[in-house]
C-alpha cells in the first residue's frame, strides 16, 4: 500500500487497473485544501490555508505614499501552502493562553474599549511570541508569527494594488483614521480574496522579523529576516490610528520588540501545515 506498489500495480494492467487508478489519485490528493477554514481547539484562532505561490513584494516607485523602505521590488516564492488566522487574534484567545497557564498570566489593558471578540492589544512582539508559544504546546502543531512576507502575501490575496481592494479606501473598508476612535471586533468588515479581514486598519500586527530600511539582500523564500537592527520588530496592516498612506499593503513600521501600545500592539498567527 504505497505510491510506488500502486504504480507498478497500475502499469501491469488488467481487470483491476480501475480501482488501481482510483487508489492511486487518492494517494497523490493534497492533504490541505486551499480556503479550508479549521481551528485546532475550541479557544484557538480560526485558521486558513493559503496556497502556495510567489508575488511581487514591495511597492513601485509609482505608487502614491510609497516610502523607501519598501523597495526593491523582488519577487518572493512560497513552495509549500501554509495556515494563517483569518481574524487578528482576540482578546477572548489571549484569555484562553491565560486560563491554560500561558501568556505569563499577563492581561493586557484594553483601554476602556471592551475584550471579546475585539483585537487584543497592548501586546509586545514579546508577548505574542509568548502566545505562539503557549499555542504550539496546547496543540502540539508549529505555530508561530507571519514573516513580512508571508504577511505582505496574505494581505495582498493575489492583487498589486495599494489595497487587496483596490486603490482607494474609505470608512465602509476598513477601521483607521480615527473613524471609530478605537479598535472594533474583529470580522466586522469584509475579508480579501483569501478569506482574511482587517488586514487593512484595526490594529497593526507584530511579525517575526528584524528591521531592514530597505530589501536589499532581503530572503526570497517567505522566510523571515533574522538580521539586520533585531533591537526593532516590523509591523504590518496599519491601525485605527493611522491614515490611508499606513494602511497600504506594502507599508511597514517598526517597535521595540518590547513596546505595548493601543495602535500597534496585536498580531495573527500562522501555522505551518504537516
Amino acid at each position: 500500500h504505497t505510491e510506488s506498489g500502486y504504480r507498478e500495480y497500475l502499469s501491469g494492467g488488467g481487470r483491476h487497473a480501475s480501482e488501481a487508478r482510483a487508489l492511486l489519485a487518492e494517494v497523490l490528493k493534497p492533504r490541505w485544501e486551499v480556503g479550508k477554514k479549521f481551528r485546532d481547539c475550541a479557544g484557538c484562532p480560526e485558521l486558513v490555508v493559503v496556497p502556495e505561490g510567489s508575488f511581487l513584494m514591495g511597492s513601485p516607485s509609482s505608487e502614491e505614499g510609497r516610502d523607501g523602505d519598501e523597495g526593491p521590488v523582488h519577487r518572493v516564492t512560497f513552495a509549500r501552502p501554509f495556515a494563517v488566522g483569518v481574524y487578528e487574534v482576540t482578546f477572548g484567545e489571549w484569555e484562553a493562553c491565560m486560563s491554560g497557564g500561558g501568556c505569563g498570566g499577563r492581561r493586557p489593558h484594553d483601554a476602556g474599549w471592551g475584550r471579546g471578540r475585539r483585537p487584543v492589544i497592548n501586546v509586545s512582539w514579546e508577548d505574542a511570541k509568548g502566545y505562539v508559544e503557549w499555542l504550539s504546546r496546547e496543540t502540539d502543531k508549529e505555530y508561530r508569527l507571519l514573516s513580512e512576507s508571508e504577511w505582505e502575501y496574505v494581505a495582498r490575496a493575489g492583487t498589486k494594488g495599494k489595497y487587496h481592494f483596490g486603490s482607494r479606501i474609505s470608512s465602509s473598508r476598513a477601521n483607521y483614521g480615527h473613524n471609530e476612535e478605537r479598535t472594533v471586533p474583529v470580522g466586522i468588515y469584509s475579508s480579501n480574496a483569501w478569506g482574511l479581514h482587517d488586514v487593512h486598519g484595526n490594529v497593526r500586527e507584530w511579525v517575526e522579523d528584524c528591521w531592514n530600511g530597505n530589501y536589499h539582500g532581503a530572503p526570497s523564500d517567505g522566510n523571515a529576516w533574522e538580521s539586520g537592527n533585531c533591537h526593532r520588530r516590523v509591523l504590518r496592516g496599519g491601525s485605527w490610528y493611522v491614515g490611508p498612506r499606513g494602511l497600504r499593503s506594502a507599508d511597514r513600521s517598526r517597535n521595540d520588540p518590547g513596546d505595548r501600545d493601543d495602535d500597534g500592539g496585536g498580531f495573527r498567527v500562522a501555522r505551518t501545515l504537516d
